[in-house]
């Protein structure tokens, strides 16, 4: 496994674990390295789009599922408030972490709240369309508006 694999991993395991982004000084400790090592493979991770950063590049807005911004999109379980990025990254939570919870949402067209239970055999039954205005091709053209 690469440096880069590492801090990844290690990246996704502190939000499974918390539901809170990590620090590259959080992943250094976490992973027994010195911090420019982590530093250069965040960068990497970034530019590869495994990660999105906040405007310094210190922190983590996003690492797909989990976003590392507080969100209208969550999901609970064990305890733990876990942010999305979007309706979609909601529901990938729960099958990143193998385990279920309650998802939480907003329609943004009516403003209605949305509340979904999910098992271990997936979502319960419901009505739910997921619309994007932007087409997938472009979602990297503005991720964060996306």
């Amino acid at each position: 496994m690469t440096f880069e694999t590492r801090v990844r991993t290690a990246i996704l395991e502190v939000f499974a674990e918390t539901g809170i982004a990590p620090s590259p000084a959080g992943i250094a400790e976490r992973l027994r390295a010195k911090l420019d090592p982590v530093l250069e493979a965040w960068d990497r991770l970034r530019e590869g789009r495994a990660i999105v950063t906040g405007e310094a590049g210190l922190s983590i807005r996003m690492a797909n599922p989990f976003s590392g911004i507080p969100t209208g999109h969550t999901f609970e379980s064990a305890g733990i408030r876990y942010y999305a990025n979007c309706a979609w990254d909601v529901l990938g939570i729960p099958a990143a972490l193998g385990r279920g919870g309650t998802v939480r949402s907003r329609c943004a067209h009516s403003g209605e709240s949305l509340r979904l239970q999910v098992g271990d055999e997936g979502p319960e039954s419901c009505d739910w369309l997921f619309h994007s205005l932007v087409p997938a091709a472009h979602w990297w053209d503005d991720i964060v508006f996306t």
